[in-house]
């Protein structure tokens, strides 16, 4: 991997694994599609203030920046993020982290057949093959790494897989097509877009009662839209950008470490053998994705 890439990835794998954990607490006392809605929400404030006040940005009006970021929003934000969130209610934010670490598995496979600079290897094929091999142990396993195992469900298992799915698609979709973009502006309009998607939708199904919601509650709320959204998705962006899609997929390899720990520390979640030997797997298959990289992930400006 490019070594340049090792802080970006390193602090978005932090961002992306506390924001994990965090989140736990916020989904216990809203529902997780509200919780995803009003997040995104107020992430899209943000950057309303910013280009507002900070008299160097725009509003982007090439329409098709607007088209590709709306489908960046739907595919590979509203869908996979409420996902997520979702998954968290049946497992821990260690399994869950565990699970999204297999990113770079089917990145590389995408890859393969949609970016010419980073065709498969014998060698990816393998890691590829060891890191669904880890994340097939920890879901034949059951694991759910929550102190109360009777609240889990192999739904949660369905819900990172189909988030991993559409995340993968926008990634590619990225390289593709979206190079030539602002990184801040294609976020503004991806996470205003996911949010004016997920809302609606929220509100009509669940309602939107706030009762139960504490301190804890609208703190875990903040965490996510400002960090875990509007930071991180600036930053997730760019590596990709800058980076390629493969060096991105890295911050899934820091995001299970740093969710396992915080995990336990702060919510007394579980970790098993079992799923100390599934991270072993999908972190192996990752250094074997990752490792020599033959092909250059994208020129240096």
């Amino acid at each position: 991997m490019h070594t340049k890439a090792l802080p970006s990835v390193a602090l978005l794998g932090l961002m992306w694994g506390t924001n994990l954990v965090i989140m736990r607490v916020g989904v216990g006392q809203f529902d997780p599609m509200v919780f995803v809605g009003i997040r995104l929400l107020l992430s899209s404030l943000a950057f309303i203030v910013v280009y507002t006040f900070s008299g160097r940005r725009l509003v982007p009006t090439d329409r098709t920046l607007w088209r590709y970021a709306a489908f960046l929003g739907v595919v590979s934000t509203a869908i996979p993020m409420t996902a997520v969130v979702s998954a968290l209610t049946y497992q821990s934010s260690g399994v869950t982290a565990l699970l999204i670490t297999t990113a770079p598995a089917f990145i590389t496979i995408a890859a393969h057949f949609y970016l010419p600079d980073e065709q498969m290897s014998r060698r990816k094929l393998f890691g590829v093959t060891l890191a669904l091999g880890g994340a097939m142990l920890i879901v034949l396993r059951g694991e759910t790494g929550l102190p109360d195992v009777t609240k889990g469900s192999p739904l949660g298992y369905g819900l990172v897989l189909s988030a991993m799915l559409f995340e993968t698609a926008g990634t590619i979709f990225i390289r593709q097509r979206m190079q030539a973009f602002s990184s801040f502006d294609v976020t503004a309009v991806r996470l205003t877009v996911a949010g004016l998607t997920v809302m609606p939708v929220a509100l009509l199904l669940r309602g939107f009662d706030l009762s139960a919601v504490t301190i804890s509650g609208w703190f875990s709320l903040a965490y996510a839209a400002f960090i875990g959204a509007f930071t991180a998705q600036i930053l997730a962006f760019n590596i990709t950008k800058q980076y390629g899609a493969t060096a991105f997929s890295l911050t899934s390899y820091v995001i299970p470490v740093v969710a396992a720990i915080t995990g336990v520390l702060w919510l007394h979640e579980t970790i098993t053998v079992w799923m100390m030997a599934g991270m072993v797997l999908i972190g192996g298959g990752i250094l074997l994705i990752n490792g020599r990289r033959s092909v250059k992930l994208m020129p240096n400006p």
